[in-house]
């Protein structure tokens, strides 16, 4: 059979060039360290390793995204910290205040005092995150949160929301918390009710938080959780104290059930520091509808004749207007004993609210660091899944350099024999055969 010198020329080119692309192929993968250079080399295995390959910058993102929630959250731990000792120092100041030796001039001085950390808690409430956004302003980032209107009133101009950021494929996390949550909704008194002493006595009695006993009694549909405790003193030697409950929503007495007298003996009759329930006692009592509301309080000192005191049902206090109250009851003046009791009792209302806000706050820092655990261990879980995807990929497309070498040697034996084979071909002409 005879075959044209073309033919054999361009089979034997052929053949080289097969030979040299296939060693260019290999020498390539062992330069990159890669199986697949082209989705052509393995098109099942290039789909896999682009699928892995976006799960893993997914990975990638939530966890410089979790590292902006972990800064953000420990910027705002850090920052309730310093609340929370501002409270406790506050607390200090109020209770050193109550100290009967104590002149007008040594309170008002803590009053100074107490100025600067009232101020110091509004630069923390209007404080920002790395990214320039205000932590305590809801989603309202770039909108200062807390604009002080007039000593002691500051308007929160934020919203009530959390920001959030996704740090895994089920996992949002809160970063900021609402102003409102941290600094305003604080209920004041015992968290339930609030005790007032009234503004026009002239005793020297001090009354109470009080406390709830028993939570469903006071919810009793027929509390109307509004009451005035009315005081007498009798003429008598030795002077008799009695006093009265009235039910502020319907004027009667809670003691018999008419309305309260114009004046005693009361049918109670008062013990320094006793305590008053809000519950019948029969005798002396006597309403014909037996009442038990769950609480009580007490009062010491020495009520006068005319003296009263409130019970209303707890409401939202922020932390400034306390801190204002106490610094406005530190300013003011108290020669007369009388006075001193009205200062001493804003003082016991404040300490009482002053509690309040620090338990607030405690619970809001508890959810913060809650939330830090939860990123810590998000982020434990993603980077082992970042090595997963990383082992995965590599099983994928990482060459096997063993085989890749083997069978880049036997390659180049192939490429020379066919180099040679086509030489020689080449030289090959009918003269070289007749001389043959």
């Amino acid at each position: 059979m005879r075959i044209a010198t073309s033919t054999i020329y361009a089979q034997g080119v052929g053949r080289i060039s097969q030979q040299q692309t296939d060693l260019l192929h290999t020498q390539q993968m062992i330069a990159t360290g890669r199986r697949i250079l082209t989705p052509g080399d393995d098109p099942v295995g290039a789909a896999a390793v682009l699928e892995m390959t976006q799960s893993m910058n997914v990975n990638e993102q939530n966890g410089t995204n979790a590292s902006i929630a972990k800064n953000n959250l420990q910027a705002e731990e850090s920052h309730l910290t310093d609340v929370t000792t501002l409270i406790q120092d506050a607390q200090e100041i109020v209770v050193h205040a109550g100290n009967g030796t104590l002149t007008d001039a040594d309170r008002k001085s803590m009053a100074t005092e107490l100025e600067g950390r009232y101020q110091a808690l509004l630069g923390i409430a209007n404080v920002t995150d790395q990214s320039g956004q205000h932590l305590f302003a809801g989603f309202k980032g770039a909108t200062v949160p807390f604009a002080e209107m007039s000593p002691g009133n500051v308007a929160y101009n934020g919203d009530q929301g959390q920001r959030q950021i996704r740090i895994s494929a089920n996992n949002m996390v809160a970063i900021s918390d609402s102003g409102a949550d941290v600094f305003q909704r604080i209920k004041n008194g015992n968290g339930v009710f609030v005790t007032n002493a009234g503004v026009a006595n002239t005793g020297t009695g001090i009354v109470s938080p009080g406390s709830v006993k028993d939570i469903s009694k006071w919810k009793d549909p027929a509390n109307s959780k509004n009451f005035t405790i009315n005081f007498d003193v009798s003429a008598t030697i030795p002077p008799v104290t009695t006093y009265d409950i009235v039910d502020n929503a319907s004027g009667l007495s809670l003691l018999t059930g008419a309305p309260p007298a114009g004046g005693g003996p009361y049918p109670r009759t008062f013990s320094d520091g006793g305590t008053i329930s809000l519950k019948t006692q029969s005798p002396p009592d006597t309403n014909p509808v037996p009442f038990d509301y769950g609480a009580d309080l007490s009062i010491g000192g020495t009520p006068a004749t005319g003296d009263s005191f409130t019970i209303k049902p707890s409401t939202n206090e922020d932390l400034f207007t306390t801190l204002s109250n106490v610094i406005s009851a530190l300013k003011t003046e108290s020669p007369l004993a009388s006075r001193a009791a009205v200062t001493q009792n804003n003082l016991n209302t404040s300490l009482s609210n002053l509690s309040n806000a620090l338990d607030n706050v405690l619970t809001v820092r508890a959810a913060v660091g809650g939330r830090l655990k939860e990123v810590d261990s998000v982020q434990n879980t993603r980077m082992d899944l970042t090595i997963q995807y990383k082992a995965a990929i590599s099983n994928l497309q990482d060459v096997d350099y063993t085989k890749s070498i083997s069978d880049m040697t036997l390659q180049q034996m192939h490429l020379e024999a066919a180099q040679k084979s086509f030489s020689k071909t080449q030289s090959l002409t009918l003269f070289n055969y007749i001389g043959g």
